[in-house]
């Protein structure tokens, strides 16, 4: 790795450099597939959670969000430094020491778990007690600079709260429950693949092994294809399990169709390579851009079905 610049002139950290340290942007998607599991629960089992205890859950599951969030700054301020895109994050800028970030992560962690168990049952803390320790050391300190699967691997540590959600509400994790994790699994290479197209020389400044940097673009490109045809796939799984119904069925096959749209119009530019063109360089933003919505309306169909009894299972399944 190339030598990091010299360390920034302190500044006073703010509420607001604290909550950076949290990564809100990916808590809320990890909050909010969290819900659905535990919403789609209630629906297909018909156990419920007292209204308290679940949003002490969800509660947990934004702490633990938090908790990784601020241990990975921590182990990554040095990347971070290098990196133009995230040399403003409160560690890098100087705003927010490393002692204080790893003892708030390490902190928050304790306390999401104990809130979980508290909460709901042994089975759920101990699956959000896992993905801490995925995302904070497995995916972290170890995947994210040694492998350029590092996204692929490492997407476990995201997939994991619709399962936390359903183990929180019935104490098991069957396999709807599984399902949905693979959903959230196979979407993220070429959710964040398409971000990498795009910042490739930035992960190769810092000496990050991310697929464009090892494989070159248009490898990355065939492989972000490949994962959201596997993605669309299983995506409609639910509908086989009785899981999704009619509206899920209908918002998630048009949600494919345009994602696949992306994926091949990516797959066919050139995206990432040196001089590429702005208009493809462009349609590799709007495919990331893409990917958050597709995944919150995925999960926000279950979310409409199961809490507002539209849940119409598909004929024939």
């Amino acid at each position: 790795m190339t030598d990091a610049p010299a360390t920034p002139e302190k500044r006073y950290g703010t509420a607001g450099d604290y909550v950076q340290l949290l990564k809100p942007r990916i808590m809320m998607l990890v909050v909010f597939t969290a819900v659905a599991g535990l919403i789609a629960a209630t629906g297909v089992t018909g156990q419920t959670m007292h209204p308290m205890m679940a949003a002490i859950a969800v509660l947990a599951v934004a702490l633990g969000s938090g908790a990784a969030g601020a241990i990975n700054m921590w182990y990554d301020s040095d990347i971070d430094q290098v990196m133009t895109r995230t040399s403003t994050r409160p560690i890098p800028s100087g705003a927010v020491p490393r002692e204080e970030a790893i003892a708030m992560g390490m902190i928050m962690s304790g306390v999401s778990v104990l809130l979980m168990w508290l909460a709901s049952n042994w089975l759920a803390a101990g699956l959000l007690a896992f993905s801490i320790f995925y995302y904070g050391v497995i995916y972290t300190m170890w995947l994210k600079r040694s492998t350029p699967q590092n996204i692929v691997i490492g997407g476990g540590a995201g997939a994991f709260p619709p399962v936390i959600g359903w183990a929180a509400v019935t104490g098991n994790t069957p396999l709807d429950a599984w399902i949905l994790f693979a959903i959230t699994f196979f979407w993220t290479p070429p959710h964040f693949w398409a971000l990498s197209l795009l910042a490739h020389s930035e992960y190769e400044k810092a000496g990050v092994p991310m697929l464009p940097v090892t494989h070159g673009a248009k490898a990355t490109r065939l492989q972000m294809l490949l994962y959201t045809i596997v993605l669309a796939a299983i995506s409609m799984a639910p509908l086989a399990t009785g899981l999704g119904g009619w509206i899920y069925g209908v918002v998630t096959g048009v949600l494919n169709l345009a994602f696949l749209y992306y994926a091949v119009r990516v797959w066919r530019s050139h995206a990432g390579d040196a001089g590429a063109p702005g208009a493809d360089q462009k349609l590799a933003r709007s495919m990331f851009l893409f990917s958050i919505l597709y995944l919150f309306l995925v999960f926000a169909a279950l979310i409409v079905e199961h809490a507002a009894g539209l849940h119409f299972p598909v004929g024939g399944f």
